[in-house]
């Protein structure tokens, strides 16, 4: 919904609740949920500058230590400079050796959830393509395009579950299934990814108690407890937990509230949930994409003004007259810049979540997101709030 706006009729048309698109939307888009990711790489790779600063960092302070000690015990003339090259030269092929140092995929299975949606499609396909056995969760598998596309393009290693992560007994069964189905040899889960996803919009006042529930089914209650029931696959396999959160954990945005509070309750989760499974040799892992890096997969204009209708019919006559039609969709449109195309570019945020996948030491954060992004989110974590309202407001 980029560009001019359009003036509606009216918010008041009866709609269906929430983001779930109707099943002619869903045939609709089938044909581009499994278009080609074109391989466009990422334009900064924070992951790799993030794993590095720490150790340049250290370089240089060892560097002006022993350079002054040697010079004080007048053992060696050395500049703090020339051991700083050395040290991050040599420093520098360690972390590049030990970041690159990729598993064996060979017996190795994963779980995915969300992959009604683009991002989680995409990546069951490019997880599929490298040799995983793939178990691809939908909240709707029956007769829904996008899955039977995606198990006809895939190999025989491919599964389609019925997940919807808001159903225990949907969990459960896959848990059951996932089990019955591994590869030969394999102990458990290599990977478990909950990139399922449900976004309520609007200001907090004007959200309906359903749609934050349903929210917070899926992005908060149905996340903790698909790890409870996978964890103990994933144990047996010392594998991963990946979560897909958002950017907006770190920059919080008006009209996406709730969606901000979720997300960085998931992060806060993710980094107790690293902590106690650590000594079990489970690795937890966040990728965060920004909304342009990963074309804000889950969002839909149809969903946008079918949430904004229900929103505006459900408001008491007090609260319209207080906000008026005509703020109300100023803020609804101020989120029409974060719908994308149907091209989208996905590459940064499928090399992020792959990488968390097949790399021996992932990351604990992937970040990948633009560099006004980044600038954005360094400016909110770093400096006074005051700052960020100025440059930002």
């Amino acid at each position: 919904m980029s560009g001019p706006f359009k003036r509606r009729a009216s918010l008041k048309k009866p709609v269906s609740l929430g983001l779930v698109k109707s099943a002619a939307t869903r045939r609709r888009s089938s044909v581009t949920a499994l278009a080609p990711i074109p391989q466009v790489q990422q334009d900064v790779p924070w992951d790799l500058l993030e794993r590095c600063f720490l150790p340049v960092l250290f370089c240089h302070a060892s560097a002006v230590v022993i350079s002054y000690t040697l010079s004080v015990l007048r053992i060696w003339q050395v500049t703090a400079f020339s051991l700083f090259i050395w040290f991050t030269i040599v420093m520098l092929g360690v972390v590049l050796f030990y970041h690159n140092l990729k598993v064996s995929i060979v017996g190795k299975a994963v779980l995915i959830t969300g992959c009604d949606s683009r991002i989680g499609s995409a990546l069951a396909r490019v997880l599929d393509d490298l040799g995983f056995t793939v178990f691809a969760g939908f909240q709707n598998a029956v007769d829904n395009p996008v899955a039977d596309e995606l198990k006809e393009e895939s190999s025989g290693r491919l599964h389609i579950l019925q997940l919807d992560v808001s159903s225990e007994t949907q969990i459960l069964a896959a848990s059951l299934y996932a089990t019955a189905h591994l590869p030969d040899g394999a102990d458990g889960l290599w990977a478990v990814i909950h990139a399922a996803s449900w976004i309520a919009l609007g200001e907090i006042e004007w959200i309906p108690l359903e749609i934050i529930r349903k929210a917070t089914d899926v992005n908060i209650l149905g996340a903790t407890r698909l790890i409870q029931v996978m964890l103990p696959l994933v144990r047996r396999a010392k594998g991963r937990i990946v979560l897909v959160t958002s950017g907006l954990s770190r920059v919080v945005s008006p009209v996406r509230g709730v969606h901000c509070a979720l997300q960085a309750a998931l992060e806060a989760e993710a980094v107790c949930l690293r902590q106690e499974l650590k000594p079990r040799g489970v690795d937890v892992i966040v990728v965060a994409p920004g909304e342009y890096s990963s074309g804000s997969a889950w969002l839909t204009e149809e969903g946008i003004r079918d949430q904004a209708r229900e929103m505006w019919e459900n408001l008491m006559e007090e609260q319209r007259l207080e906000y008026s039609e005509e703020y109300f969709e100023t803020a609804i449109r101020s989120l029409e810049k974060y719908t994308k195309s149907k091209d989208a570019d996905l590459s940064p945020a499928l090399r992020a979540l792959s990488d968390a996948v097949i790399r021996t030491f992932p990351l604990q954060r992937y970040t990948p997101i633009s560099r006004q992004e980044k600038l954005q989110a360094i400016i909110a974590t770093y400096l006074p709030r005051s700052v960020y309202d100025i440059i930002y407001s």
